[in-house]
């Protein structure tokens, strides 16, 4: 159901709003984020070898964007709050980058998508491993963040070009 001229978080008067999902169907809901952190070679070694002063950033990380996934709702003004059925935090270290892939997986099932979820627990986790990192490097680049899948609802699946 639309606002003004098509814009579903804008009402009659121009006021922002957040939409009414009551009448649409429960489906299950996935949605996969990815993001890359990309550092020096030295930074990556100490990362690997869980060497750096904060400790074992992965580990944090994962615990950060699992919980940021369960605060989108506070963060974003107009997501619903969802009942997350399933949240992970998945990273895979590319040597020859440098870089720690990230990867977010989110699932509900209910009246509405689960891709901001995703999308926030990719990108905290990846702000968290520059946290964890930044006592040794500060020009840690946080780049490519996207949605790399979507299942669920009215508008189906998607999947990102070269995904």
């Amino acid at each position: 159901m639309s606002g003004t001229g098509g814009l579903t978080h804008i009402d009659g008067s121009g006021d922002a709003r957040m939409v009414d999902v009551g009448h649409k169907a429960d489906t299950r809901r996935v949605a996969l984020a990815g993001t890359t952190v990309r550092m020096s070679a030295a930074t990556f070694a100490l990362l690997r070898e869980n060497a750096l002063p904060k400790g074992d950033a992965l580990a944090t990380a994962k615990v950060a964007g699992i919980l940021a996934a369960k605060q989108t709702h506070t963060l974003i003004p107009m997501c619903h709050p969802l009942p997350l059925s399933y949240v992970d935090v998945r990273f895979t270290p590319v040597e020859a980058e440098s870089a720690i892939h990230v990867e977010a997986e989110a699932r509900t099932t209910g009246p509405t998508g689960v891709e901001m979820e995703a999308l926030m627990a990719a990108q905290i986790a990846a702000l968290t491993i520059y946290d964890m990192c930044k006592a040794v490097q500060k020009d840690i680049l946080i780049t490519d963040c996207r949605l790399l899948h979507k299942s669920g609802g009215k508008s189906g699946t998607y999947d990102a070009p070269g995904r």
